[in-house]
């Protein structure tokens, strides 16, 4: 099955709660989505029995990756409930997580146990003082290292994202390498990206990935590495004495759509064909009816078909109100 610029689906994101425990100004910032902001109410949250019915009829459509993700997904109760109803899926070869990790240290052998194979954990700076200031609540970092320790002490592997902007914390850039190196994980530097309506993005905040790359090639030996799949978003090097990778996603500056193979789905079940797009494609009646897997696999193949998104590709030449990340899922 491919939609009509040549791309498969072979990745599949699960939103499974548009809600988080903090609040980054890339993504949530607090002035929006405040004590008073209302989200989604449990009816409207697919159960996890509707999410693996999504799951099992995308399956044999090409998926093989399931990424859980939010909001921050270890908010949702019982949440390794559902990673075991999905590990037990025939076909699913890779089950990940994303998680900002604050919670990470009490679920990682839960969910370790119940057929997770990764976990990639959001951590953008290593100084206590402007980790704090860009999760919005003053979350201590230490709690998400502990969280990347359990994870793989309990045998997930484990890689680690960092969103640069320029001005706020393109100093940790070299930390955070070293760091990575130090604890044996793979490390992703991501561009600041104009993800929905509410983040106050401006294109002088984007430290490219160019730049980045420059910064650490000044510091470390690299190796770059060939793609492992097509549609593998970052573009990955590694050090020279070591297998640990460092990678880099250049949505603004180096667009990736035409390989793109990737379908979300929100927590309260629509499906959204671009991390960038306006709306999304309502399954939800479908699930909560009588139709049967057919008519399921149907109305997303039809979706699937006619997909032509390519927002990055097109930045700065159309305007389109976007959706929030913590809604559709990263």
């Amino acid at each position: 099955m491919q939609d009509r610029l040549g791309r498969g689906l072979r990745d599949l994101r699960i939103s499974v709660t548009d809600r988080c425990n903090f609040r980054c100004r890339y993504c949530m910032p607090v002035e929006v989505f405040g004590p008073g902001y209302a989200f989604m109410p449990q009816a409207d949250l697919l159960s996890f029995e509707e999410l693996v019915r999504v799951v099992r009829v995308l399956v044999p459509m090409g998926v093989e990756k399931v990424r859980l993700t939010g909001g921050e997904p270890l908010l949702r109760r019982g949440l390794a409930d559902l990673v075991a109803m999905i590990a037990a899926l025939e076909g699913v070869k890779d089950l990940a997580m994303t998680t900002n990790g604050v919670l990470l240290a009490h679920h990682a052998e839960e969910l370790a146990l119940a057929g997770m194979n990764r976990v990639t954990v959001s951590l953008d700076a290593l100084n206590g003082d402007i980790f704090a200031r860009m999760n919005g609540t003053g979350a201590k970092v230490e709690r998400v290292i502990a969280g990347i320790m359990a994870a793989k002490n309990f045998g997930l592997a484990v890689k680690v994202n960092a969103v640069i902007q320029r001005g706020v914390n393109d100093g940790e850039i070299i930390p955070l390498a070293k760091w990575a190196r130090e604890t044996n994980v793979d490390l992703r530097f991501i561009e600041y990206m104009d993800v929905g309506e509410t983040n106050g993005w401006e294109l002088a905040e984007v430290l490219s990935g160019a730049e980045i790359l420059h910064r650490l090639s000044s510091e470390f030996q690299l190796v770059s590495t060939q793609p492992a799949y097509r549609g593998e978003v970052a573009v990955n090097w590694r050090h020279s004495d070591s297998d640990n990778r460092i990678g880099i996603i250049t949505s603004v500056s180096a667009p990736f759509c035409q390989d793109c193979q990737r379908l979300r789905v929100s927590a309260d079940g629509k499906l959204f064909t671009c991390l960038f797009a306006e709306n999304g494609h309502d399954i939800r009646p479908i699930l909560r009816s009588d139709a049967g897997d057919e008519i399921l696999k149907q109305a997303i193949e039809g979706i699937w078909r006619v997909r032509e998104d390519r927002y990055s590709e097109l930045r700065g030449k159309v305007a389109l109100k976007k959706a929030e990340m913590s809604y559709l899922g990263g």
